[in-house]
């Protein structure tokens, strides 16, 4: 039997994998050798002496438990930041997008301008108006909140459209059965349409939620009263001078938290699969003792 042609390119010969197994190999001993330069760089520049480190890995240093103490209170904000952002911005991108695809042609016009609009507006702008414009209507709060509402503008529109675009490519003829079974048209989008396109846009939407947790370290440039990771981590360096371990060390905790939250999404995803499976064979079980 033949193998099936690729749909996006042609299945490389000998040659061309040769090729590109010597180009890969010539990159990664470009790279080496930069990754080589640095380190001498910064050994020369006194960035490895140990007085640098001590206040981060050295428990027996005066300043390391202040340190870490600091360093705790920037994480605990940052997952108080994101995990209210997250919440927000999935209650409000799932209701914007139930909207835009209930309302009618001319009335959801309002939804989709809302939605355009905070999609094209960078989300450091976005922090920096709501920072302004919020007190100027008499909202004046702390900038952790400023943060959690700017974040929760920017992503709430991007979920919405991942949330659409997963509603819009549940088969018709699901919908129509919904139909047809006397379930109204809010019944559908809650039973039907919404469960199968969370599951099917479970990875975008897991992407989104990696970018709201980056996100909250714009809150160390754009606001200076944040008490969220990185802005601690700035605090901190600029007493101790050691900035560059400071930031390596608070880019290790962002790369663990990330990698956790990919592999809870994992996790769900998989469980979801299997709850799907499993109803498949249900259903499938039920129709083959029908006589």
């Amino acid at each position: 039997m033949s193998q099936p042609s690729a749909v996006l390119f042609d299945e490389l010969g000998p040659r061309a994998r040769r090729r590109v197994n010597v180009l890969t190999a010539v990159v990664a001993a470009l790279l080496a050798v930069v990754v080589v330069l640095a380190v001498v760089r910064l050994a020369r520049n006194g960035q490895f002496a140990g007085e640098l480190w001590a206040p981060l890995l050295d428990p027996t240093t005066e300043e390391f438990p202040l340190v870490w103490a600091r360093l705790l209170r920037g994480l605990l904000t940052t997952l108080w930041v994101a995990a209210v952002a997250v919440t927000a911005s999935l209650l409000v991108g799932v209701a914007l997008a139930v909207a835009r695809l209930s309302l009618g042609r001319y009335s959801r016009l309002p939804v989709v301008g809302v939605v355009e609009l905070l999609r094209g507006l960078p989300v450091v702008v976005t922090i920096l108006l709501v920072s302004v414009a919020l007190p100027v209507v008499g909202l004046d709060t702390s900038d952790n909140w400023y943060l959690v509402v700017g974040l929760t503008l920017y992503n709430c529109v991007v979920i919405s459209e991942i949330v659409r675009a997963g509603v819009v490519a549940v088969p018709r003829g699901q919908v129509e059965a919904g139909s047809a079974i006397g379930l109204r048209p809010g019944q559908v989008m809650r039973s039907i349409q919404l469960p199968q396109a969370f599951r099917s846009m479970l990875p975008a939407i897991v992407s989104q939620l990696v970018v709201i947790l980056k996100d909250t370290a714009l809150g160390a440039v754009v606001l200076n009263g944040t008490t969220e990771l990185t802005r601690e981590a700035r605090r901190l360096a600029n007493t101790l001078d050691d900035l560059l371990q400071m930031l390596v060390v608070i880019g290790v905790i962002y790369v663990v938290l990330n990698l956790l939250l990919g592999r809870i999404a994992v996790l769900v995803e998989r469980r979801l699969s299997r709850s799907s499976s499993t109803a498949a064979a249900v259903a499938q079980g039920e129709e083959s003792v029908r006589p």
